[in-house]
């Protein structure tokens, strides 16, 4: 017969304090990017356009569209986000949330809005180019 698994008291409240921990690092995140939405953005879109993953028409327009990006963030909830990152978590181990969020919301939606031409690049590629920037800004 298999072995019933039953955390003790102390295992659980371990595992209670890592989840936790996990929860409030991504809360801080969001916040971090929530209260430097317009310099994150600039630095964003500034950097796509730079290495040439994102080619554009107008690049104000691209930084308006990545600010809005992150002020949705901010007033998402926990569902909303994970539903909208969900295609690329296993992108890499252990990814930023900000960054798979605006790294979703270029390769979903961005791709459609009228100023940007084209995306180039692959998906880690983008997230890596975001990653950079908003690791700035967060920490």
């Amino acid at each position: 017969m298999g072995k019933v698994f039953r955390p003790s008291n102390r295992e659980a409240s371990i595992l209670s304090r890592i989840e936790s921990s996990k929860e409030m690092a991504r809360r801080k995140a969001i916040g971090a990017a929530w209260d430097s939405a317009e310099p994150l953005a600039n630095a964003i879109a500034m950097k796509l356009v730079e290495t040439e993953l994102v080619e554009t028409t107008n690049k104000n327009a691209l930084e308006e569209q990545i600010s809005q990006c992150l002020q949705t963030l901010g007033r998402a909830d926990d569902f909303e986000v994970d539903y909208q990152i969900a295609p690329y978590r296993n992108l890499i181990p252990h990814p930023n949330v900000v960054s798979l969020y605006v790294t979703a919301f270029v390769l979903e939606k961005l791709i459609d809005h009228k100023s940007v031409v084209d995306i180039f690049g692959s998906d880690e590629d983008i997230y890596l180019c975001i990653n950079q920037q908003v690791a700035k800004f967060t920490a």
